[in-house]
């Protein structure tokens, strides 16, 4: 099981590495301030040539594969498929990471990162997809966990606004 402590490391390196990303899903939630617990950090990454060189880089030094195959098969992301707009569902050294491409409706980097806030706690600088988003987000997924996290986020949301 991943470490909070190195999921955060796993987002500075990132960050060091120039990796433009926007942070969703869980992770995102909890730091909106959702008492929930994740287990993995959600990244949609901007696909282009340079990021994605960036972004594999990072993943290389951290023994990335995919999770899911075969005992003793260990496939690794590809620049190739990076660039594109599928799920990249993998495990490192520091954790699980999920790599999007795109979310559901094919909503991109480019989209998420008009509307993303930006926290910062000492070098570490990370774009994180706003809590209303987040919520649009989770409800065109509609997965049962993310159903499951609607009424917090709403009520987090409410709390923002008095």
């Amino acid at each position: 099981m991943a470490r909070a402590d190195d999921l955060h490391t796993l987002l500075e390196e990132l960050g060091l590495a120039g990796v433009e990303y926007v942070l969703v899903g869980g992770m995102a939630a909890v730091l909106h301030g959702a008492p929930i617990t994740t287990l993995d950090i959600d990244i949609v990454h901007r696909r282009t040539e340079d990021n994605v060189a960036r972004l594999l880089g990072v993943l290389e030094r951290h023994g990335a594969h995919y999770r899911g195959q075969p005992k003793g098969r260990a496939l690794a992301p590809t620049k190739a498929a990076l660039l594109g707009s599928g799920h990249h569902n993998l495990s490192t050294d520091l954790g699980p990471i999920d790599v999007l491409g795109a979310l559901v409706g094919d909503v991109g980097y480019d989209a998420l990162a008009e509307d993303a806030e930006t926290r910062t706690e000492g070098n570490l600088s990370i774009h994180i997809v706003s809590l209303r988003g987040l919520i649009e987000i989770k409800t065109r997924t509609n997965r049962a966990k993310d159903r499951l996290s609607l009424p917090i986020l709403i009520a987090l949301l409410d709390q923002k606004k008095i």
